[in-house]
């Protein structure tokens, strides 16, 4: 008879030990990185279903191929008003909620 020596864990308990509890500086630094890189691969999956490539989309949108390539890969450096106008320009619905204190603020 074998026996298993894995033990099995669930992701949130991996990320709590390895990166930190939620609520700490380490875990939120985390997960915006992980925001910032959804956003990204959100603009990618976008421009793919509209059978786009980087140049079109940034020739709508008044950048260089290259930008378009940042914004896809690493949204932290573009500025707000690129990413706005980038699914502007894919015909994507865009909405925010701000929370302040649990609480959704009125906008």
């Amino acid at each position: 008879m074998t026996t298993n020596k894995f033990k099995t864990v669930s992701l949130d308990s991996m990320i709590d030990k390895h990166i930190g509890k939620p609520g700490t500086e380490k875990r939120e630094a985390f997960e915006n990185e992980l925001r910032i890189d959804l956003l990204g691969q959100a603009i990618k999956q976008a421009r793919q279903e509209r059978n786009m490539t980087q140049e079109e989309l940034g020739e709508l949108v008044g950048v260089q191929k290259a930008q378009i390539s940042k914004i896809e890969n690493s949204v932290k450096n573009a500025r707000f008003e690129t990413i706005m106008k980038v699914f502007e320009a894919l015909g994507a619905k865009v909405n925010f909620n701000v929370e302040l204190n649990n609480k959704k603020l009125a906008y």
